[in-house]
Order: C-alpha cells, then structure tokens, then sequence
C-alpha cells in the first residue's frame, strides 16, 4: 500500500509513479490524455477482482457472495463482475435488464425495492427471478399474475426485523422503516402466501450498510439466522435461500479503521454450520456492492482556476457535487468530512499547502475538499477522489446545472 493522502493513510490498490497516481499500470496523466476530457471516473478491474479474493477466503462454502448492481451499474463493471460472484441484486427494471444480460441463472438473480411498480414486478415474474417481496400487496400481485399467465413467480419475504445494524451508517432495520414487512407481520404474509400460486424461496434480511465493525456485523448476522429459523416455522415450504445482508464498510473519513475480516470470517463459519442443523435446505448469501467496488474507483477532474479569497486558497475544478454527490458531502452525511483527495499528478510534491476543491456549480455546497493538505496546485493539474467506485455517477444530481455527464472507464 502506498501513502496517498496524509489525513486518510494509505490505499490497498492505487499506487504512485513520478509522483503521478497510478491506475491499472498508467499514469493518470496518461488516462485523462487517452480519455481525451475531464471529468470521469476510473474503476481498475484487478483491484475489484483482488477484493472478491478476499471475500471469498472469508466465506463458507454455504454462503454465496452476491453483488449489489446499484453500488455501481456501469454495464462493464457489471459484466465483468459477475462471473466471480454467485449472484447479482437488482433495485430496479432497468438493473434487472443489465443483470440479465449476464450467464447468471435466473434463481441467483433477487430484485429488492420497496416501491417496485407493477411493470417491474411484471418483468421480474416473467424473467423467472426471485422478487424480495416487500409489502402483502407485491405477494397479491404476483399472484395475480401467475394466474394470468400461467407461471410460478419465485418470491423471498423481506423482513424488516426487530433489530438493527448497530454502528451502521445507514440503518435499513429496526422500528418504522419502509423497508420489508415488519417482523411481527410475517407469520400473516407466510399464511396468505400458502393459498397463493407462489413459489416460496426464503427470507431476505438486510439490516444496514456502511459499517466498520465486525463485532456489529457478526451479531446482525447471528440474528439474522435467529429470525429466518423463528419465521421459517411459519413457512409455507423450506427456506431454500437466505439472505443476511452485507453492511461490509470501507474507509473514507480521517480517523476510518479498516473492516477486520478475520472476525467476520470465523463468526460466518459458526453462522453456516449452525444453520446447516437449523436450516437444511437453506443457501445463506451476503450482498456486497460497495466493499466490492468502492475502492477500486476514482473520480477525476481538472483544474480550472486558483483563487485566494481572505487568506484561503479556492483550487476551482470542472467537476463537482452534480457527478459525485457523496464527496460533496450532501449525500446522508450529517457532519461534512472530507473524502481521500490528492493532487494526481503531484501527489507527494512539496511544497504543501492547506487548500479547498470546489466545483463550477453556483452553490457553496459544491465542494469536494474542505481545507485539505494538498500539494501547491496551479490550473491544468488533476485532481482525485478517492473510494469513489460505488455510489458515484448514478447517485448525483447529474442535470443539476446542466453541465455535461463525466466519462467512466474501466481499465
């Protein structure tokens, strides 16, 4: 790992060249002038391939690794992902298309969402895929649709349980949520399900996201196990497949530790040989998207303008919040940090200076550095965002202003 950033430490992938960051064997230089523009994100297939090593020395073979296409739906990173997981998740009609696209059976396609319309649940019973389904009206309406057509849509309840992923940075469970169908609740839904021309296929239990510590991870899954084999007596066949989330964090802010892997993988062992005796005919599957993606990608902008107003240095790109909401810091964050960000093509140069990056929008909140140490930056040099593989492109606000889209590429 190399030294990138003298608040954030070291990253596992990217690396340094005459001073230059480096990415896939090329200089950053090297990719902007083959690119031809600013700005645009970079996504390095070895680094994502490295990370699902990882994970897959960590799981049980009864647990299957699934990827979360909404991390990151470039139909490349997509394509080239998906034959080195078991599975993808889909939020949408139009992931669901992309997923597809891919060679992976139908059954290890799962489609969550607590707002699917009606033509969504419509392509997801005609694709032959498993609808995380949601709320009692998405069991009736597949139903209603098996009876029109003839088929058996394969369904998973999703519960929203009576616990949450503790330390998570977006809890997705516990009290009120809009997600799944309350714990309490599920016994009534498994009873309706039993007169209805459903196919029965498991639970589907995801309790945050974001998270750094193991310890939280580990007993979310635990309970997890606790609640599919409580519910599963109420089931109206086996469970053949559940899902205990993912929640797997990486490090953005200054102060971030890295997620122990160790923990998680002798905690998954116990989860897999206690749910093969309570569980028999039960796959259990993590859903991953931003540990798989978030690290291997980097967005890129330009220089266009330095400014010194009252004593501080304004470094002005021509990129900003309208491509990469999350590092603007209006994307769930309740105090702004900064993520990783370098000067890319002098990432270690003296002399040092304390500098903000803002974008080219007419609005303060367009800012992706806040008074950060940077190398002494002029107009014309490139600046990286860091950990910006997942939850990018697609999670911004990209007419916002009416600026062009960034390109993406994967090298």
């Amino acid at each position: 790992m190399t030294l990138l950033s003298r608040q954030h430490g070291p990253h596992p992938y990217f690396g340094v060249r005459d001073d230059q960051l480096v990415v896939a064997g090329k200089t950053i230089e090297a990719i902007a002038a083959s690119i031809g523009r600013t700005p645009f994100y970079v996504y390095d297939r070895a680094a994502i391939a490295a990370r699902i090593a990882e994970l897959r020395d960590v799981l049980p073979t009864r647990v299957d690794l699934h990827y979360a296409i909404k991390a990151n739906p470039m139909p490349e990173v997509v394509q080239f992902i998906a034959p080195l997981v078991d599975g993808l998740d889909v939020a949408s009609g139009r992931e669901l298309t992309l997923a597809l696209t891919t060679d992976h059976s139908r059954a290890d396609i799962s489609f969550a969402g607590p707002g699917k319309s009606t033509a969504e649940l419509d392509q997801a019973a005609a694709a032959g895929i498993v609808v995380n389904a949601e709320s009692t009206r998405e069991l009736h309406y597949l139903a209603s649709v098996a009876e029109r057509s003839g088929t058996k849509p394969r369904v998973a309840i999703r519960v929203n349980p009576d616990f949450e992923l503790k330390t998570s940075g977006m809890k997705m469970s516990g009290g009120p949520k809009q997600f799944g169908i309350d714990a309490e609740q599920v016994p009534q839904a498994l009873e309706e399900m039993r007169s209805l021309p459903l196919e029965f296929f498991g639970f589907h239990i995801f309790s945050g996201s974001q998270n750094l510590r193991h310890e939280s991870i580990a007993e979310s899954q635990r309970n997890a196990l606790d609640l599919a084999v409580k519910l599963a007596a109420h089931a109206p066949g086996p469970v053949r497949m559940l899902n205990i989330g993912g929640g797997f964090g990486i490090p953005y802010f200054p102060g971030d530790r890295r997620l122990d892997l160790a923990p998680i993988k002798a905690n998954l062992a116990a989860v897999a040989a206690d749910a093969a005796q309570r569980l028999p005919d039960a796959q259990l599957m993590i859903e991953l998207g931003r540990y798989i993606v978030g690290e291997a990608g980097l967005y890129v902008c330009r220089i266009l303008d330095r400014k010194v107003s009252r004593g501080q240095v304004f470094l002005v790109v021509d990129g900003g919040l309208h491509h990469h909401l999350a590092a603007s810091g209006n994307f769930g964050q309740v105090i702004r940090k900064n993520y990783p960000v370098v000067i890319a093509n002098r990432v270690n140069a003296e002399p040092r200076e304390v500098a903000n990056v803002v974008g080219p929008l007419c609005t303060p909140l367009d800012l992706l550095a806040d008074r950060m140490d940077l190398a002494r930056a002029e107009p014309g040099d490139l600046v990286a965002v860091m950990q910006s593989g997942a939850y990018g492109l697609t999670a911004s606000p990209l007419g916002f202003l009416s600026h062009p889209a960034p390109s993406e590429v994967l090298l």
